[in-house]
C-alpha cells in the first residue's frame, strides 16, 4: 500500500515472519505510488489453501490466547475487525478508509510511519499476516500457528497452554458431540465465530472446541 509521507510501505519480513509456507515472507513489498494522494485502500482476502483449511479465525481463542501476545492489542483488533468485514462482503473484497477505520478502533489516524495505527498494519505484515497490493492489502481471514520462534518469547504458561492445546488428543466421540451443540447453536443463528466460546462455557474442551470451530468457520468461507 502506498501513503502519503511513505507511510504503509512495506518492508521484507525479518526471520520468523510467516509467509504462505511458513518458510517467510515472499510477497513483493516495493512501493507503488498511485494512492499517495488517498487514504482510502481495498482489502483483499490472502487465498493460501494450506492455511485456510488448517488455520484459526483472527477471532478465534487460539488467536486471543497465541497470537496477541505476538501482535500486540492493535494489531490483534485490526485482523479481528476486518474478518467481521469479509463476513460483511461474502469474503470478497471491500474499499476501507483508513482514517474512518482507525477511529473505529479508537486510534487516530496519522500517515507516519510511527504513528500507533501504522505500526499495528505493520506489524500483520511483519509477521506474515498481511502483505501488500497494488491497491491496498490482502489479509489472511486465517491465521497459522505461531511459529516456535515466537513462542519461545513467551511467558512459560503460555508456551504451556499452546503445546497442551496443539497436542491434546482428541477422541471421535467428544468431536461428535460437540459437532452436533455448535451445529444447533449456528441454526439457531449464533456465528461460527461465537461457537468456540460457547462451547468452552459449557465445558467442551479447548482443543474440541477450537476443532469444531474451525471446521465450521472453514465451511462458511468456502460457501462465500
Amino acid at each position: 500500500m502506498c501513503m502519503a509521507n511513505d507511510a504503509f510501505t512495506s518492508r521484507p519480513a525479518p526471520l520468523g515472519g510467516v509467509g504462505p509456507s511458513g518458510l517467510g515472507d515472499t510477497h513483493d513489498h516495493t512501493r507503488s505510488n498511485h494512492m499517495d494522494t488517498t487514504t482510502a485502500i481495498t482489502v483483499t482476502a490472502w487465498v493460501d489453501p494450506l492455511v485456510d483449511d488448517n488455520g484459526h479465525d483472527p477471532r478465534s481463542r487460539y488467536t486471543d490466547e497465541f497470537w496477541a501476545p505476538v501482535l500486540g492489542p492493535s494489531a490483534t483488533l485490526i485482523g479481528r475487525t476486518l474478518a467481521y468485514r469479509f463476513d460483511d462482503a461474502n469474503g470478497a473484497s471491500f474499499e476501507l478508509d483508513l482514517s474512518d477505520f482507525a477511529r473505529t478502533l479508537g486510534l487516530s489516524y496519522n500517515s507516519g510511519r510511527n504513528s500507533p495505527f501504522t505500526s499495528a498494519w505493520q506489524r500483520l505484515v511483519m509477521f506474515g499476516l498481511a502483505h501488500d497490493t497494488a491497491t491496498g492489502k490482502a489479509v489472511r481471514r486465517s491465521y497459522p500457528d505461531v511459529s516456535h520462534r515466537h513462542l519461545n518469547r513467551l511467558p512459560d504458561s503460555v508456551q504451556v497452554a499452546h503445546h497442551t492445546i496443539t497436542t491434546a488428543a482428541v477422541s471421535l466421540e467428544a468431536l461428535e458431540r460437540a459437532h452436533t451443540i455448535a451445529a444447533a447453536m449456528i441454526a439457531a443463528g449464533d456465528a461460527p465465530t461465537v461457537v468456540e466460546h460457547q462451547l468452552g462455557a459449557i465445558g467442551i474442551s479447548a482443543p474440541v472446541a477450537a476443532a469444531v470451530t474451525a471446521n465450521f468457520t472453514a465451511l462458511a468461507q468456502g460457501n462465500h
